[in-house]
């Protein structure tokens, strides 16, 4: 009976332990398998700012793009709700491959959608050491969802708590959006009309914009 009971708490010791290391990878290379663990995705806190959902826990470019720690030195980048906006329905997404250096503030997006291009900047320096393939794959994912599925790159920034006191957060970021979407109702009026009545403002903004605009547009808002 006593050989039973050590038997069944073993077992039961291990049950429990499987169930806290869940959110374990198995990573085959080969015959052999190794064990990582993986990245927590950054967690989200909602906020609106004059139309735009802009994440009370990131930290953001003026360039529209934004920035998540995922450990000391690893962050993860994505375009910010704006950004999205404007491209719209994307047809193509370039950024620079694994193992690259990449600077602050270095352009490094470049969205494509009907023969135009929009360019964003880095908001971190480091290495790159993963891209989002699936938002690659699925260029429009970027303009969807673009603090979630739409990621775009993760780096290895050693230098990055120096990066991170160079960006926006917290009312500073919520001023600087405000100010963004008040001179984008200056360039093409009209379009933000939901989002002064305090709603979301429309998707696929470059749809309503003269060919004309475009340019004017972008160089305003993306550095």
């Amino acid at each position: 009976m006593i050989i039973l009971l050590v038997v069944l708490t073993f077992a039961t010791a291990i049950f429990v332990d499987h169930l806290l290391l869940r959110r374990t990878l198995v990573v085959l290379s080969g015959d052999a398998a190794t064990i990582t663990s993986e990245p927590a995705r950054p967690r989200l806190t909602s906020a609106v700012v004059a139309g735009f959902n802009l994440p009370d826990n990131l930290r953001y470019h003026p360039g529209h793009t934004w920035a998540a720690a995922e450990g000391p030195t690893r962050v993860r980048i994505g375009i910010d709700d704006l950004a999205a906006k404007l491209a719209g329905d994307i047809e193509r997404i370039e950024i620079p491959e694994r193992g690259r250096w990449i600077r602050q503030g270095q352009k490094i997006i470049a969205m494509h959608r009907d023969g135009r291009e929009i360019d964003l900047v880095s908001p971190m320096e480091g290495e790159i050491v993963d891209v989002n393939e699936f938002a690659l794959r699925n260029p429009k994912e970027a303009s969807a969802d673009p603090y979630g599925n739409g990621w775009l790159l993760t780096v290895n920034a050693p230098d990055a708590k120096t990066n991170f006191r160079n960006l926006l957060g917290g009312t500073l970021a919520r001023r600087w959006m405000d100010d963004a979407a008040a001179r984008l109702r200056t360039l093409i009026p009209g379009t933000l009309a939901t989002a002064q009545e305090g709603g979301v403002a429309m998707n696929d903004l470059v749809a309503q914009m003269p060919e004309a605009d475009w340019e004017k547009v972008a160089k305003e808002l993306f550095l």
